[in-house]
């Protein structure tokens, strides 16, 4: 028997040494194990059906209200209950809800086809141009019918939700052909923005590449993704859209990949994509609230010495000055008004009794 062996028998510890001493130098902890590394947290019943591919976050909260999910097989209608995916079975209209693995494609949308998982009128939905891949799966945001270029392809429904909020502004860059030649003045226009029926609109960048023949080609970055909202601000400034096709999202380009085909997104795009959404940016107050608060601090430090006061312990003493600074101000201000009256009745008087004198 080996020294080591012998030692760790005749040592009262739960562990030998040499297994501590092995655990602590592979960076493992003895207490951990397989189970407790693989247990699944409990989360909110539409996150999971987003997570699981059912469809986006939105959606699978208008599904929870309509009574098409159950838990043990209870119908749930409200939302906020939590599930865990491990120990509970979730059912979406009697089939089973398992968590997938995460897929997110690239793919070069054609014309034509439509970016809808069910279409009444029969038109070619572009999620079946995804081959090999059985997973429920979904387009980020939309391209209308007649565009074409970059559309991101997921079963990953909070990761889509996010993206296509507007809360995280996500750029998509598109390519446009026009009808005309855009001025400098109306180029601007896009970018100060527009009113329509159901929201303002505007791009963030407008930049013109080229002119051919009777029509333009011009660059447009977006960061909302309103229904049909490039072709309807166009539209408005007077030049129809020929040929649209978006080139980038967020930091996804569409690069060479050819018209009706798609990749998976590679890690660092996908790494670049979560660190995009991770943690948006704090909107930064509006100036009119800081030139407020500005005059706030500066011009009014008598009403911020009294606020103040008010909310010390020895308030009382503090409101008083400032209520006796205050009245002695408006005596002050009542005597200057009576004595500029005073003043004025008497130069009257005296321009009176010159002109009596003058007549006599």
């Amino acid at each position: 028997m080996s020294s080591a062996r012998l030692f760790a028998q005749t040592t009262p510890m739960k562990c030998p040494v040499w297994f501590l001493m092995t655990t602590r130098a592979s960076g493992r902890n003895p207490s951990s194990n397989h189970t407790a590394e693989t247990a699944s947290a409990p989360v909110r019943l539409q996150k999971f059906l987003a997570s699981a591919g059912a469809a986006s976050r939105r959606k699978c909260e208008e599904l929870i209200l309509e009574g098409r999910v159950t838990v043990d097989g209870k119908v749930c209608s409200e939302l906020g209950i939590t599930v865990d995916s491990k120990s509970q079975i979730i059912r979406l209209d009697g089939e089973r809800v398992k968590p997938e693995a995460k897929r997110i494609y690239v793919l070069n949308k054609p014309p034509g086809y439509v970016c809808t998982n069910n279409d009444p009128t029969g038109r070619p939905l572009a999620v079946n141009l995804i081959p090999d891949d059985q997973r429920r799966l979904f387009s980020v945001g939309r391209l209308d019918e007649a565009s074409e270029g970059l559309l991101l392809i997921t079963n990953d429904g909070d990761l889509a939700n996010k993206l296509a909020h507007p809360r995280y502004s996500v750029t998509r860059r598109y390519q446009v052909q026009v009808v005309g030649n855009p001025t400098q003045e109306t180029l601007k226009q896009l970018t100060k923005g527009l009113r329509f029926g159901d929201g303002f609109f505007r791009a963030k960048g407008v930049k013109k590449i080229r002119s051919q023949g009777k029509s333009t080609y011009i660059e447009i970055e977006l960061t909302e993704g309103h229904n049909r909202e490039l072709r309807r601000l166009l539209a408005r400034v007077g030049h129809k859209v020929i040929h649209l096709k978006r080139v980038t999202f967020g930091p996804v380009k569409l690069g060479r990949l050819g018209i009706g085909k798609s990749r998976q997104l590679r890690p660092p795009e996908l790494n670049a994509l979560n660190e995009l959404v991770a943690a948006p940016g704090e909107k930064p107050p509006s100036r009119r609230r800081q030139s407020r608060k500005r005059l706030t601090t500066e011009d009014t430090r008598g009403n911020s010495q009294v606020s103040r006061g008010r909310r010390n312990a020895t308030g009382k003493s503090s409101t008083r000055k400032g209520s006796v600074a205050k009245a002695s101000t408006t005596r002050k201000s009542t005597a200057k008004k009576t004595t500029a009256r005073k003043t004025t009745v008497k130069k009257t008087t005296v321009k009176k009794s010159k002109g009596r004198k003058q007549r006599g």
